[in-house]
């Protein structure tokens, strides 16, 4: 049996299509459409306004359909383009490649595999990136790319650069882009990501040719900044529009209050001494004399430690109001152990100068660190001790 009569089929019970776009690529074009095809009859190419022999080339295709226009446009507009003419076509999915020959149509299985195992997955094909001939710019771009995709995201991912995937479109609808180059890759990723659509990845062989060889209509000047100034705008709308989003719509959640709850708070994989560990280490940092800086260090030493960071969070609301002037207080009461007979009591019958603000503020400093060691310590044992006998451990 060929490779047509096992996929095609596949093809059609999914409704998906590859999509190749493509810009004065007639040295390689007729390779990759013939590779395309062996697999399925759903090709569809957008011509980007080529000036060269690629028309010639698709001639000679005519099972393609083909979307066509000029002059030429950038690679964004003519995946935009090609999107829409697949959806209306009815369509679900496009499997894009690139024309340049450096994608195999034998990763086209691995494409629909990742359809039946989440039908709404956006899915890169993530290439090898230390191969043999791999340019090194290749390498650094796709670092930076994977850098900022995390940042704009919280999501990890391999290859942020690959021209190989699986596009959901009955998941993009709606969607209104800005880019028309090669930043729009990284758009279509991001904002994907922000509507919530997965984005998964699998990984497909590459071929780079000799430097000699190899075609490539990157600029890397002018696309590179096109690219900075895109991840500057997306950033900014990450931090001052995204983020703030999420929160609210987590604390909108009922559900995530219980997931929350049950998952980071309970843990059931979780130690007892870790738990106390974390209560503990709580409420030193809610009375230790960093105020402003608390909740930061707080999270930042937890994740160091490997603490439970819902438990520590928690236990650090202990100094908020308006339990914040009785942990004051406390604080200043206990610096007296450390003055001894030049310990001051908390009143300014004096008047308030240098030295009497000078006096207060060390005896309260020595003693909030002393109170914050102190409770800190009772509040890990007695958590302990409690979680002990009320809690059975996951073994």
């Amino acid at each position: 049996m060929t490779n047509h009569t096992i996929y095609n089929g596949l093809f059609e019970s999914h409704r998906a299509a590859v999509l190749i776009p493509t810009y004065n690529n007639a040295a390689t074009l007729g390779a990759v459409l013939a590779d395309a095809l062996s697999y399925t009859s759903h090709v569809i190419v957008v011509n980007d306004g080529a000036t060269d022999d690629t028309a010639a080339v698709l001639e000679q295709y005519p099972a393609i359909q083909l979307v066509s226009y000029s002059p030429n446009r950038g690679k964004g507009i003519a995946l935009r383009r090609g999107f829409s003419y697949a959806a209306a076509q009815g369509y679900q999915y496009v499997i894009t490649m690139d024309a340049d020959g450096q994608h195999f149509a034998s990763d086209l299985p691995v494409m629909l595999d990742k359809i039946k195992e989440n039908p709404d997955a956006l899915v890169i094909g993530a290439r090898n990136l230390q191969q043999e001939n791999m340019p090194g710019k290749n390498t650094f771009a796709n670092k930076f790319s994977n850098f900022w995709f995390y940042v704009e995201t919280g999501l990890k991912a391999p290859d942020t650069q690959s021209g190989y995937r699986l596009y959901p479109l009955h998941r993009m609808r709606n969607m209104h882009f800005w880019c028309t180059k090669y930043e729009f890759e990284i758009e279509v990723l991001v904002r994907s990501a922000w509507k919530g659509i997965k984005i998964d990845w699998a990984p497909v062989k590459v071929y780079y040719p000799p430097a000699e060889e190899r075609v490539s209509h990157f600029r890397p000047f002018r696309d590179f900044s096109r690219i900075s100034v895109l991840n500057t705008v997306l950033v900014l709308i990450t931090f001052l529009y995204i983020k703030p989003r999420d929160l609210i719509r987590f604390l909108l959640k009922k559900e995530s209050w219980k997931k929350m709850w049950r998952e980071e708070v309970l843990r059931a994989d979780e130690s007892n001494g870790r738990k106390a560990a974390s209560i503990g280490f709580g409420i030193f940092m809610a009375i230790v004399p960093i105020w402003g800086f608390q909740l930061l260090v707080a999270i930042l030493v937890s994740i160091r430690l490997k603490l439970n960071k819902a438990l520590v969070l928690l236990a650090a609301h202990v100094s908020t109001p308006p339990l914040t002037p009785f942990v004051i207080f406390a604080s200043f009461l206990t610096g007296r152990i450390w003055l001894g007979q030049t310990a001051k009591d908390l009143v300014f019958t004096e008047g308030i100068t240098f030295d009497t603000i000078r006096d207060n503020t060390l005896q309260y400093i020595y003693g909030s660190i002393t109170l914050a060691i102190g409770a800190g310590l009772l509040a890990a044992a007695v958590s302990w001790v409690l979680l002990s006998v009320f809690r059975k451990q996951k073994k």
